[in-house]
């Protein structure tokens, strides 16, 4: 059975090598930080400075211009820019180029 509602975002902490975050359903994840580079170039003040958006359903942080949403944090997908990076890394990027 689905919920009647998606789950928010309530709260975010970050610490030098993790994300974490608090839904409003008791749901805690926690993320390693090198998924989403932009928060892990940032500094700690820098991702302190986040803000939710569309009532939960996401996360800003202004000084970072990076934005998150709730379901794609929940499902523990990382950031496109790290997938990518890892495609490169792999060699992937350049197998599909050549195809």
């Amino acid at each position: 059975m689905k919920p009647s509602k998606e789950p928010r975002i309530q709260d975010v902490m970050t610490t030098e090598d993790r994300l974490t975050v608090s839904y409003d359903d008791g749901r805690i994840v926690s993320l390693p930080l090198e998924w989403y580079p932009r928060l892990q170039r940032a500094t700690p003040a820098q991702r302190r400075n986040w803000e939710l958006i569309g009532r939960g359903y996401g996360v800003h942080w202004p000084d970072a211009d990076d934005d998150l949403s709730a379901e794609g944090l929940l499902r523990g997908w990382p950031s496109r820019e790290f997938a990518r990076s890892r495609e490169r890394a792999s060699g992937k990027h350049r197998q599909r180029a050549a195809a």
